[in-house]
C-alpha cells in the first residue's frame, strides 16, 4: 500500500512544497494580474489625457501612440528594476509597508494640493 500523498514512498519520493504565491506564479497569472492592474490604474489618468490632447492637436495618432507606448514602457522598466532591487535589500513585509506608506503619503499630498486649488481666492 502506498503512503499518504505528503509522505515519501517509492511512488512519491519526496513531498512537494508549494511556493508562496507572492514569490512565483504561472506566466499567465502574473501577466494577467500585471496587465489588469496597470491598465485599470492608467485609465483616465494624466498620461491618457495627455495622449488624447497630443493626438487631437498633432493629427498624428499613430506617432502619439508609439511615443506614449515607449514612454510607458520606459517608466515601467524603471519601476520593475527598482522593485527588483528593493526586493533584494528588504523583506517583503517591509516593502509592502513602505509601499503602503508611500501611497498614503501621495494621497494626502495630492488631496492637499486639490484642496488648496479649490479654496476661493479672496
Amino acid at each position: 500500500m502506498a503512503g499518504a500523498p505528503d509522505t515519501p514512498s517509492p511512488d512519491n519520493p519526496a513531498p512537494e512544497v508549494a511556493a508562496p504565491a507572492a514569490v512565483s506564479g504561472s506566466f499567465g497569472a502574473v501577466f494577467l494580474t500585471t496587465f489588469t492592474t496597470v491598465f485599470l490604474a492608467e485609465l483616465g489618468d494624466k498620461t491618457q489625457l495627455a495622449a488624447l490632447l497630443l493626438s487631437a492637436e498633432s493629427g498624428r495618432p499613430v506617432l502619439v501612440f508609439i511615443g506614449a507606448s515607449l514612454a510607458l514602457i520606459s517608466s515601467s522598466l524603471v519601476g520593475v528594476i527598482l522593485g527588483r532591487w528593493l526586493s533584494r535589500v528588504m523583506p517583503p513585509q517591509q516593502l509592502e509597508r513602505l509601499a503602503g506608506i508611500l501611497m498614503i503619503g501621495l494621497g494626502l499630498w495630492l488631496g492637499r494640493q486639490a484642496a488648496v486649488t479649490m479654496l476661493p481666492l479672496t
